[in-house]
């Protein structure tokens, strides 16, 4: 008998959000665990194999915008950085205090 997770369990065992988990399954990036009617709920049911098979997608599917701008990082060749030239500061000038006047 296959033990199986719901999708807060399986979203805890992969260490994201339970809202992250079922949005992915929401728009298509993960594939839909096998689904069960409780009552008017329908509960998606996770076995160990799938929630492997998301682990391994995860790294290519979470913050997209970063994975598709490190690529194109990739291509291109570093440029060479030079120095800066600054402005040699002058130190400033120390204030001297007089000693107060004796009026008298």
């Amino acid at each position: 008998m296959m033990i199986r997770f719901s999708t807060r369990e399986a979203a805890k065992k992969l260490g994201i959000s339970y809202g992250t988990l079922a949005n992915y399954v929401k728009i298509g990036k993960v594939t839909s665990p096998e689904t069960a009617k409780h009552g008017e709920r329908i509960v998606h049911t996770w076995t160990e194999e799938e929630i492997e098979s998301v682990r391994k997608l995860l790294p290519k599917i979470a913050n997209g915008r970063k994975t598709r701008y490190t690529k194109l990082r990739e291509k291109q060749k570093p440029q060479p950085r030079a120095p800066v030239p600054h402005k040699q500061r002058t130190p400033k000038k120390k204030r001297t205090t007089k000693p107060p006047k004796a009026n008298g």
